[in-house]
């Protein structure tokens, strides 16, 4: 055994320190700055470079000289010929004749198209247009329905017994001024053409197949209310395909699914040809935050049919307006659609599980795509096991990682559990801060009257809220780091612990979301997944102690999470963006805005913008981003932050010609106006016309008057108007409305009951397809019964008087005749009972615009789009 001399051991020992030294200064050095930029711009170009080009990706379309050559294709081509005539029929409004006569003719004629080129020896083909009487409660009103029509045909195998249908939905009808191309043109015609390719097709299906053109959609969801709960085919009907679109193009989506029905869910997984579907977004629909419907609600819980609800909703700038028409319609998101559904029509009508839903009724499902290239979908109760599991994984293999590094370092694990905990106390103020900093924006420039910056310019997000949220999430680390240091543990090892820190939020955040029944943890639990299989191999090899090495592999896992969550969030953008033009404006919709953007940060960024803090000078490079805020917000408050522009991002102003006529309970005519009732349909209401030419003098708002008469005195079209009733707005008008037809309301009898305490009215009601009556019992009196379905009556907690009743009618006029039937607690029932307000809207008649009316509109500016006819109040006490 050599043994050293004392100057040997000396210069040994210097050489050790040295290198002992020089390792601990190179495990503690921070990244050069200038490498931080190349870092936050890669995040950037993946999000242009992959997120954006697969969003839009669409097929090309097959046209019909290219049909021989592609047997049982979907052929967008045809159904784009038969979109421009329907289109060119224009606006179609139940009970006017483009809806109920010319489009009812047409679709019967396309059937009948079809029907010459079925093969008559395989198929048989059955046309039923039906014209339903019925009532519903939607929303805060008893929907009632007369002679509203649906062009319902059947299409069965000639060697089937079977009983069990599959049925396809979509409607033909229009908002008021809108020719409907895309709501819901392009799915009427993607049924036509699947109708087609399925007639035609040498290969036999199972179950026959019910296409149903429905056509009351907007009134709304009659006319499926109609046929779920009258036609003599909806029993056999044991799933549905519903067809809608909330915008123009595009790609559709999977938004609702089952319910309690997973294998729909495989099937779309199986046979969908572009998957595109999310459980946040049926979860969120669901929740009411988006402000729409469809009749998808109407077969579950009125026929307790399962299936899924499929839409489009790009561009939904031009929904329900007039821009809604042929030309903005893509062929290829036509043919996107149309290879999706064929296909799914195919599978589902050959599914064995159509003959007993109920025996496959397993639960919800989970399901998502991974930015079209697959898809992935499992049971909740695989999704609970799931989540629970791989929160405890990563809480665990977190443990493992602490208790390495405080070997490694040389330290105690308690000191490594309290710099642990103090990162997660950092984490969670970051967290905090990440959500609240952009809400503190959308305040800010709601205070400052300012919302809606994005509506047009949608980049201006990136600048005011993304920025800040990114700042908020990183901020409290980067202060931490910038003061205080540990000689100790490693920098590397300090930044791990922040990602550790992030990982734990994500656990605790699963299993508290999973446990209270919700199945949107599954975004937590793919965060949690890639982040420990990175963490795992670091672990199972020499990265994860040696500097920065353990990055690339938590980089390389963050690459899939980051394009995955910035795909998901940028769906929710471009379905938002557009809506909060609609959203009325009882709320600030820059706060749904900014919420989306931090929630969306902090999924695709938790695990990478703290690692802004490896780079020198990391304070700085936080000031920069607050500058891309300031930079931003200086452009957002210049005409590019104008929310509106002509035709593609209007302004909508919803104003009715009104005539109001008040009776008194002696008779007497207390008023007699006439004047523009305004429904406010977004936060800025009318204050972006001040600036114009336009005569605004007399505008007032209503509520004042909401305890005076009912409803404000104003005539609401239906719920979601009157829910918002009291801060619309009323601008009179000396030259008197003229409306183009009668309102007649006739009192027919008065009788007291028998006992004395009740009184029983009965009215007969004619006028135009679209009335209203609102009821307002006086103090004292209640309504005890009436001939109108008692849903309201019987949940007085939910609902209370004024009592809102919509009817509509399509081919049949007649009189609506109906009672009603009121208790007074002193018994005194021959003075005031009630007040009653009867509206006429005057929306599915040809009108000319009166000369006040025209100029008014021709005032206002280029960017406004109106949604407007004449309507007649009528108030009575009895």
């Amino acid at each position: 055994m050599e043994v050293l001399a004392d100057g040997d051991k000396e210069g040994f020992s210097d050489t050790v320190l040295y290198h002992v030294l020089s390792k601990e200064k190179q495990l503690k050095r921070r990244l050069p700055w200038y490498y931080a930029p190349s870092f936050l711009l890669l995040w950037v170009a993946l999000f242009f470079a992959i997120v954006l080009p697969l969003f839009y990706r669409l097929p090309d379309r097959v046209t019909m000289a290219h049909e021989p050559l592609k047997p049982g294709q979907f052929v967008a081509e045809r159904a784009q010929k038969i979109l421009y005539e329907l289109d060119r029929i224009g606006p179609k409004v139940v009970g006017s004749t483009a809806n109920e006569v010319t489009t009812v003719a047409f679709l019967l004629n396309e059937v009948e198209k079809i029907r010459s080129e079925m093969r008559g020896d395989l198929f048989h083909l059955e046309v039923d247009v039906q014209q339903p009487t019925g009532s519903y409660v939607v929303g805060t009103m008893t929907s009632i329905y007369q002679g509203i029509q649906n062009v319902v045909v059947k299409l069965s195998p000639a060697n089937s017994n079977s009983s069990s249908y599959l049925l396809i939905n979509s409607h033909f009808d229009t908002k008021p001024g809108s020719p409907g191309a895309g709501d819901d043109g392009t799915m009427v015609v993607v049924m036509l053409e699947v109708l087609r390719q399925m007639s035609i097709s040498e290969s036999g299906f199972m179950h026959p197949i019910v296409f149903l053109f429905n056509g009351a959609e907007e009134n709304p969801l009659q006319a499926s209310h109609g046929f779920i709960t009258q036609h003599k085919w909806a029993p056999n009907c044991k799933a549905v395909i519903n067809l809608e679109v909330g915008g123009n193009g595009g790609r559709d989506i999977l938004f609702q699914s089952g319910p309690n029905n997973p294998w729909l869910v495989k099937y779309y997984k199986q046979h969908s040809k572009h998957p595109f579907a999310s459980t946040l977004a049926e979860e969120i629909f669901q929740f009411g935050i988006l402000p729409s419907d469809t009749d998808f609600r109407i077969f579950r819980d009125y026929g307790n049919i399962p299936g899924l609800d499929i839409a489009q909703f790009s561009n939904g700038y031009v929904y329900h307006t007039a821009f809604d028409s042929f030309d903005v319609v893509p062929g290829r998101a036509v043919q996107n659609t149309g290879e999706n559904i064929l296909s799914l029509v195919r599978a589902l009508s050959n599914a064995s599980e159509l003959y007993n839903t109920k025996e496959h009724s397993t639960g919800h499902a989970v399901f998502f795509d991974f930015l079209g290239l697959f898809f992935v979908t499992y049971t909740e109760k695989t999704g609970l096991i799931l989540n629970y599991c791989f929160a405890v994984a990563s809480v665990l293999l977190v443990g493992c990682s602490l208790w390495k590094m405080s070997c490694v370092s040389e330290v105690s694990a308690g000191r490594i559990s309290i710099l642990f905990a103090s990162h997660l106390g950092l984490h969670l103020a970051g967290c905090l801060l990440c959500i609240g900093l952009p809400l503190l924006m959308s305040v800010l420039y709601d205070v400052s009257d300012r919302t809606m910056t994005y509506y047009s310019n949608n980049w201006l997000v990136i600048g005011l809220y993304i920025c800040p949220a990114i700042i908020g999430l990183v901020l409290p680390s980067s202060i931490y780091h910038s003061f205080k240091s540990d000689d100790k543990i490693s920098h590397p090892y300090q930044m791990y612990v922040g990602l550790h820190a992030h990982c734990v939020v994500l656990s605790l955040l699963t299993i508290a979301l999973t446990a209270i029944g919700l199945r949107i943890p599954y975004m937590c639990m793919i965060s949690l997944f890639l982040y420990i299989v990175s963490l795992l191999i670091n672990l199972l090899t020499t990265l994860h102690d040696r500097g920065y090495y353990w990055v690339l592999t938590v980089q390389i896992s963050q690459l899939f999470q980051y394009v995955y969550f910035c795909y998901l969030f940028y769906i929710f953008l471009v379905i938002f963006f557009p809506a909060m033009g609609r959203n009325r404006d009882s709320a600030n919709p820059d706060m749904l805005i900014a919420l989306i953007c931090a929630v969306g940060t902090f999924f695709a960024l938790g695990f990478v913008v703290p690692l802004i803090n490896m780079f020198r000078w990391s304070p700085y490079l936080l000031i920069c981003l607050g500058a891309v805020t300031f930079i931003f917000s200086m452009i957002s408050i210049t005409e590019v932050g104008f929310p509106y522009r002509p035709k593609t991002s209007v302004m909508r102003v919803n104003f009715l010609q009104t005539r109001r006529m008040f009776y008194e309970y002696d008779g007497n005519l207390s008023v007699n106006d006439s004047g523009y009732y305004f429904d406010y349909q977004d936060r800025r209401a009318l204050r972006p016309l001040k600036d114009y030419a336009v005569n605004l003098t007399g505008l007032t708002s209503v509520d004042g008057y909401c305890d005076r008469y009912v409803m404000c005195g104003l005539p609401c079209f239906w719920s979601s108007w009157c829910r918002g009733i009291s801060s619309a707005a009323w601008l009179p008008r000396e030259e008197e409305v003229a409306v183009p037809g009668n309102l007649e309301l006739n009192l027919l009898n008065k009788t007291l009951s028998k006992s004395g305490n009740s009184a029983r009215f009965e009215f007969e009601l004619a006028g135009p397809p679209h009335m209203g009556l609102y009821i307002r019992p006086l103090d004292g009196v209640a309504v005890e019964d009436w001939s109108f379905i008692r849903t309201m009556l019987d949940k007085p907690d939910k609902y209370s008087p004024p009592y809102q009743i919509y009817f509509s009618y399509g081919v049949d006029s007649s009189p609506f005749k109906f009672h009603i039937d009121f208790v007074k607690s002193d018994g005194q029932l021959d003075g005031p009972i009630f007040e009653l307000g009867v509206v006429g809207h005057y929306v599915s008649q040809d009108f000319e615009r009166d000369e006040t009316t025209i100029r008014f509109i021709g005032d206002l500016p280029d960017f406004v789009y109106t949604m407007e006819w004449p309507s007649l109040f009528m108030r009575y006490i009895f």
